[in-house]
């Protein structure tokens, strides 16, 4: 099994207000994201994705509508107070946890790998999310 490994870092706000504790307020982390793509070999080239076009296309996903910005669950009321777009929103079908991140970005990440060239079999199997030092989460199939 060949594997890739793309990261990317991002300045994004979040609550969970269906939490006990201070992660109920908005607040803001430095978060870190890994997406890696396997296959159980490479292609002519010896590759298992253009990193190039992989990599840029995660990175645009990420700063297009996550950096710099907040995400926010579908229930949360503060949805229709920040969407006066002024503010970069990302509503999430579930709540915004550290999780439902990773989970979501593995989601984007297929839909990206499936739009650019790669070896027959290649798919994402691991995504780990950072929300800071010390807390992380990780998403596999």
């Amino acid at each position: 099994m060949h594997t890739v490994t793309v990261a990317h870092n991002f300045e994004t706000a979040h609550r969970l207000p269906h939490l006990p504790g201070k992660c109920q307020s908005l607040h803001g982390h430095s978060w870190w994201a890994e997406v890696t793509v396997s296959a159980p070999d490479t292609d002519e080239s010896g590759v298992v994705v253009e990193f190039g076009e992989f990599k840029a296309a995660l990175r645009e996903f990420i700063d297009l509508h996550l950096d710099h910005g907040v995400m926010l669950g579908l229930d949360d009321p503060l949805v229709d107070v920040l969407n006066d777009g002024h503010t970069k929103v990302h509503v999430m079908t579930d709540w915004p946890t550290v999780e439902n991140v990773a989970a979501m970005l593995a989601e984007i990440a297929g839909q990206l790998l499936s739009a650019i060239p790669r070896v027959s079999g290649a798919t994402v199997t691991a995504v780990e999310v950072r929300e800071t030092h010390v807390n992380r989460a990780g998403w596999t199939p």
